[in-house]
């Protein structure tokens, strides 16, 4: 389950409250929240069945400015993202991009102080 470069951990929420929590925390600490998708709707309008499933859509511009200046192609993973779901045995789980993974990818410096580390985030607003 686990996918090269991706972290995934478990919520004691639910996915609706995960992302919620998520969205808080974000704002709270100055990012910019650009989208929040819940995927378990989109599929549904198409006739389909999911489980739960959203994401939220995040950055700040002034901290991955430098990231896309060192290397343009970056981009491609910014803004950030997390994902939360819920599986069938209705556990709830979070994933996101391991920063290490999108360092390498880009060829961009290693900053432990980087926007790209998302455990901070993780911690603080899932606990």
């Amino acid at each position: 389950m686990n996918p090269n470069g991706v972290v995934v951990r478990p919520s004691a929420y639910t996915v609706n409250e995960t992302i919620d929590r998520l969205q808080q925390f974000l704002q709270q600490h100055g990012a910019t929240v650009y989208a929040r998708i819940n995927q378990q709707a989109e599929v549904q309008k198409a006739g389909q069945t999911l489980l739960p499933l959203q994401f939220i859509l995040f950055g700040n511009p002034k901290a991955g400015g430098p990231i896309m200046a060192q290397n343009p192609i970056a981009a491609l993973d910014l803004p950030l993202k997390i994902i939360a779901w819920q599986d069938a045995q209705n556990k709830v789980w979070v994933a996101y991009n391991d920063a290490h993974y999108i360092e390498e990818r880009y060829g961009l410096l290693h900053n432990e102080n980087s926007p790209l580390r998302l455990e901070g985030v993780i911690n603080g607003a899932l606990g």
